[in-house]
């Protein structure tokens, strides 16, 4: 039975060192967050997709003790790798984790890191930390290989189980050891990359193509707002299409952990090397640009029926960066939610998944007097509103982040609600 460590617990790492221990390895997780390792100790999960049962199920061992490692013949890194206010890429989650794992690794322990990076990140930082922190030489005592996470929170039919990976390293048994990992763990193929670099390349890359086609289409609605044509409807034609057309939806704003933050990491290696990535740039700058956009939406709402922003109860709905799920990392609400109180609102919000952000205890208090509802996520609590809800709880506007009620918009104009969407 071989012996792995999957280093930090979060959305990735946890789904993964509990798909290891059924796997049939002996497994242990570790973070530094020891409310984190006390919460799974007692079998409580702190995950949506992850039941309560399946952390009391497993055999896996929970410690913030990184000499764990000693023990170890392969140890995975998980951890995050945000931006800074400046968009700058923030390297220090990992540096930590490989500072604090490498001096206790044995001869020939695989790592392997999963985080996020920008290619060159394993060859000019993990490495030479490796190497530094030990007296081991990467590719002869110990072995490095990188398989870029690929996770979708939320999602029944995709996880981490059956989406395909990439690994990559620089030497054949490196490549090899990672190959086989990965074979023993996913029931998906496994695409050998010829380098740490290539396989750095292929997340960021993936997430910046997603950017680039969402920046499109929410230039798209803003555009079509102008021209009166629904967007939404352009698109489902666009798609018939059986090749050439990948459709992409717009919305008040892009967040998670990946599409947000993993173009930024590849625009600031790219400059440190004298290249300028415009289009990724231009395609940051439009989807950041969707909360204030969602915003002037509503004004033009307020000043048709003669409204002031100061003192009018506006609803946010949702504070999580998709629908269904309490993750909140890099979601447009938050900067909605700072953009109407700067405009003097009378906000309330609302999250039935994420109660820390939320201002009143329940949906039906926040719809209660309020002139305008604003929808951020597209929970299915929100989706399931009729328009007979906002009628009664006396909602004359509903701005809709998501399109949500893009299907009942015609019903919605015969009660009279305002109803705007994102190019709908």
């Amino acid at each position: 039975m071989k012996r792995l460590v999957v280093v930090g617990l979060g959305y990735v790492g946890l789904p993964l060192a509990l798909l290891a221990d059924k796997k049939g390895y002996a497994v242990h997780g570790l973070d530094i967050d020891t409310r984190k390792i006390n919460a799974l100790n007692s079998g409580k999960s702190y995950i949506d997709d992850i039941e309560d049962a399946e952390v009391k199920n497993s055999t896996v061992t929970f410690v913030s003790d990184a000499s764990v490692v000693k023990n170890a013949d392969i140890a995975i890194v998980c951890v995050p790798t945000p931006v800074d206010e400046n968009k700058q890429p923030d390297l220090g989650p990992v540096e930590g984790a490989v500072k604090a794992i490498a001096p206790y690794l044995q001869p020939q322990t695989l790592i392997v890191l999963e985080s996020t990076v920008n290619p060159g990140v394993c060859d000019e930082v993990v490495i030479p930390l490796l190497e530094s922190f030990t007296s081991h030489k990467v590719g002869k005592d110990i072995y490095l290989a990188h398989c870029p996470e690929r996770i979708n929170p939320g999602d029944p039919t995709w996880n981490v189980s059956n989406i395909s990976r990439v690994v990559g390293a620089n030497s054949e048994i490196e490549l090899e050891l990672a190959r086989e990992l990965y074979e023993s763990l996913i029931e998906a193929p496994i695409k050998p990359m010829n380098s740490l670099k290539e396989a750095e390349a292929v997340k960021v890359v993936e997430n910046s193509f997603r950017d680039i086609n969402i920046a499109f289409v929410n230039e798209l609605a803003m555009s079509f707002h102008k021209l009166g044509i629904n967007l939404e409807n352009v698109i489902d034609g666009a798609a018939t299409k059986p090749f050439g057309f990948m459709p992409h939806r717009p919305g008040c704003g892009v967040g998670g952990h990946c599409i947000p933050v993993d173009p930024y990491y590849l625009i600031e290696y790219a400059h440190g090397y004298g290249f300028e990535h415009n289009l990724l740039r231009l395609a940051r700058s439009v989807n950041e640009s969707m909360p204030r956009f969602t915003v002037e939406l509503l004004e033009e709402a307020l000043n048709s029926i003669k409204k002031p922003f100061n003192g009018t109860k506006v609803a946010l709905l949702g504070l999580s960066y998709k629908a269904n799920i309490g993750d909140d990392r890099e979601s447009p609400a938050y900067e909605l939610q700072e953009l109407l109180e700067a405009n003097g609102v009378d906000l309330v919000v609302f999250d039935p998944h994420l109660t820390k952000g939320s201002t009143v205890g329940s949906l039906e208090e926040a719809l209660q007097h309020a002139t305008a509802v604003v929808v951020a996520t597209g929970h299915k609590e929100f989706a399931e509103l009729t328009p007979e809800v906002f009628t009664k709880a006396g909602v004359k506007i509903v701005i809709d982040g998501r399109n949500i009620y893009r299907t009942i918009k015609p019903t919605l104009d015969t009660t009279g609600i305002i109803y705007k969407g994102i190019g709908v």
